[in-house]
């Protein structure tokens, strides 16, 4: 269903097309005068507007021109028959199509349908690129009995619509659950959105899940599409759900009981289908007890609860994860040691998942080519250390333990392998026995692509 406004001076016109588009199923509505559509535009969000060309004194122009600078709106010109050149003139001004008058009803009910069908489409081609490039690592890794049965849990869930609440240590891949459970679900096709609810005020974070008009408060220059919005049909993930303010909570438990929500700024609730997925790492049970979180909003979050194991508890996923990550950071042929994985098995690992990849990428940093061994891993509690940077071959800063000597290492041993290739990446990536993909990587890292 989408939300059309129809401009045409002739009342008739606009009557009838918002008649035939809300018969089918659309939220259309009409204006007879070119500012007050223009107002209209400034007020509410529309998914596409038919616009007459010829009108006085603000032109279809005018309304091609304004629409074209609004995200996620589309318009069509209406033209009267033989006026190509002007329709020619308003797609190259930001219009998709144009309609001929006098209009065939039965035509423009199968434009719609193109419409529709197209913009389906592209937002769906856009959300596949969008995931393809944000969850490089969007998979259950591991054939442990704890990811066995966080995969039962995750398929069970999926057919349901329940709001789900994922739980588990920090690092231990909330998000891939939540992902998970949206793509095994109906809602598959549609769009998957996150939020990070510890990274914004209560302010920033009313408006960025709700939206907000223009001029709603300063800065608000113009109208913004809320996360529920932009989520519609498809699934909200709402990530570190333990650290919203209490004063906000009570606005989010009536969005998830009512599906709707009000912009900040606007008066009329709107409608909304998101499934809800939120995460955390808190307690909440403990939270309620303290007075922290709301014991409603608890309840309406707990209905289907997964918790996420902790890599000390699925120990024996290692290699998978740490080929997994290697294949991921372009070392695909470095195989590990045995007292590397040994010492891998045997660590505790408090940043669970996200540390183990982090580790891994130090270690190819001081291996600088060669086979992972546990000198590499010397920052591991317990293991032995013969020699710091022995395998590297170009000169690095003595502290290479710290994040920041680590990457001050790197740079330094891309910059050398440049200079002593001519500045030619290919030689330059195979000095350094790493892909050209992983190269172009780092050097953006370092700001070294010129």
């Amino acid at each position: 269903m989408a939300r059309i406004l129809i401009v045409d001076d002739e009342e008739r016109i606009g009557f009838l097309l918002s008649e035939t588009l809300s018969d089918l199923g659309h939220r259309s509505t009409y204006e007879t005068d070119g500012s007050r559509a223009l107002d209209a535009l400034r007020k509410t969000s529309y998914d596409l507007v038919i616009t007459d060309l010829r009108m006085e004194p603000v032109s279809g122009m005018e309304i091609v021109r304004a629409v074209a600078e609004l995200d996620g709106t589309d318009v069509a010109v209406l033209t009267a028959h033989g006026s190509t050149s002007s329709a020619v003139q308003a797609m190259k001004a930001g219009a998709v199509d144009y309609l001929q008058k006098p209009l065939d009803l039965d035509e423009m009910t199968l434009w719609i349908e193109r419409w529709e069908k197209s913009r389906r489409l592209a937002a769906r081609a856009e959300r596949m690129e969008e995931d393809l490039a944000a969850v490089a690592d969007d998979d259950f890794i591991g054939t442990s009995p704890p990811v066995e049965e966080l995969r039962t849990l995750v398929e069970r869930v999926a057919r349901t619509d329940a709001t789900v609440i994922v739980l588990g240590e920090s690092g231990t891949g909330k998000e891939l659950v939540a992902r998970a459970i949206h793509r095994a679900s109906s809602r598959a096709t549609r769009p998957f959105v996150a939020t990070n609810c510890a990274a914004l005020t209560e302010t920033l974070l009313e408006s960025e899940l709700f939206g907000h008009e223009k001029g709603a408060f300063t800065g608000a220059y113009k109208q913004r599409i809320g996360r529920f919005e932009l989520a519609e049909g498809g699934t909200l993930f709402l990530d570190e759900i333990g650290e919203i303010s209490g004063g906000f909570q009570a606005k989010l438990l009536r969005a998830l009981e009512q599906h709707e929500i009000v912009r900040v700024g606007a008066a009329e609730p709107i409608k909304v289908d998101a499934r809800v997925v939120a995460a955390t790492n808190r307690n909440l049970q403990d939270e309620v007890n303290a007075g922290r979180f709301r014991e409603d909003l608890f309840f309406r979050l707990n209905v289907f609860p997964i918790t996420v194991p902790p890599l000390r508890d699925r120990l024996s996923d290692i290699g998978l994860l740490a080929a997994h990550f290697l294949e991921k950071l372009g070392y695909a042929e470095r195989a590990l040691s045995d007292d590397v994985l040994a010492a891998l098995r045997n660590y505790h690992w408090p940043g669970n998942i996200r540390e183990l990849r982090n580790i891994l990428e130090r270690a190819t940093i001081l291996a600088g080519g060669g086979k992972l061994q546990a000198d590499h891993m010397g920052f591991l509690p317990g293991l032995a250390r013969k020699s710091t940077v022995s395998p590297v071959t170009h000169d690095a800063p003595a502290d290479v333990r710290s994040v920041d000597g680590l990457e001050e290492a790197e740079r330094q041993m891309i910059v050398k392998a440049l200079e002593t290739s001519g500045g030619n990446k290919s030689l330059a990536a195979r000095q350094l026995k790493i892909t050209r993909r992983v190269l172009y990587t780092k050097l953006r890292k370092y700001g070294l692509e010129g």
